[in-house]
């Protein structure tokens, strides 16, 4: 099986085992997606004849949702391509590259603070300002730690979600919680923005499931059907070797301005106009 990863969005990045599978139940995931389009429009938009009160069934739902369970089970042994929007240092970029992606944990944020400590970018009570008040060490250890987090698709940089982890170093681990307008700014000092693509095994997450929804939109909408961009976030759950990092984009760089506007090639955001997609309306 080829190993490269592939993008959930991007349906001639499946490989051809992949690909002969979705290709054979063509018909089915049309059937299922214009079924629900159909649906859309005359019962959650109201644009039928007379709208019921309970939303109509999708005959083909059972075999549909079958059929996706097949596909989460196949990408347990796949790799998908994904995009993780920080700050770091150059010497973060270069531990990044020479020893891979470590998960978050208090520990490592110590040492990431050291770092900037002994760089000169903190002084040490601002180190330990941050370290204290991190989500890591105030009520969200459980869902913060031993992980690694990334979205799916490209995000344009300018993106709400992801100007914060751009503007200030340190993520959210660092930063969710300060509030001190000073240090703060001292964190948009320190680094660049950057964008880090990742080869990431679907083994290493708890995301297949949406993985697998994801590749069947991608697949459904090469027919001609109209389902959601079904973009999601994900973390892993074992570190990365350096061989995972396919790339880094920094602000300046080409590609860090293009992203998610024509790079990666291949790539269009279909949630930009699905409203007319679904009704023909341009309102």
């Amino acid at each position: 099986m080829d190993i490269s990863p592939i993008d959930v969005w991007d349906v001639s990045t499946f490989d051809s085992e992949l690909t002969v599978f979705l290709r054979a139940r063509a018909g089915l995931i049309q059937a299922y997606m214009e079924k629900e389009h159909e649906i859309v429009i005359s019962h959650d938009l109201g644009r039928g004849p007379k709208k019921a009160i309970l939303r109509p069934k999708n005959p083909y739902a059972e075999l549909f949702y079958a059929l996706s369970g097949e596909v989460v089970q196949k990408l347990q042994s796949r790799k998908i391509r994904a995009f993780h929007y920080t700050r770091l240092m150059e010497s973060e970029i270069d531990i990044l590259q020479r020893d891979g992606v470590h998960l978050s944990t208090p520990a490592t944020l110590r040492a990431r603070l050291n770092t900037c400590v002994s760089e000169g970018y903190l002084t040490t009570d601002m180190a330990e300002q941050l370290y204290t008040s991190s989500p890591l060490q105030n009520g969200q250890l459980e869902i913060r730690v031993n992980r690694f987090w990334m979205v799916s698709h490209p995000m344009v940089v300018d993106d709400d979600g992801v100007t914060p982890l751009l503007g200030h170093w340190g993520g959210e681990v660092a930063s969710m919680w300060v509030k001190d307008k000073n240090l703060l700014a001292t964190l948009t000092k320190i680094g660049k923005p950057r964008i880090v693509e990742l080869s990431v095994p679907m083994a290493q997450t708890c995301h297949s499931y949406s993985a697998g929804k994801a590749v069947v939109a991608t697949f459904g909408r090469s027919l001609g059907c109209i389902p959601d961009k079904l973009a999601f976030d994900l973390y892993i759950t074992a570190p990365l070797s350096s061989e995972a990092v396919l790339a880094v984009h920094t602000e300046g760089d080409s590609t860090f301005a293009a992203m998610g506007r024509g790079f990666p090639l291949g790539f269009i955001d279909v949630d930009l106009g699905r409203w007319e997609e679904l009704t023909g309306d341009d309102d």
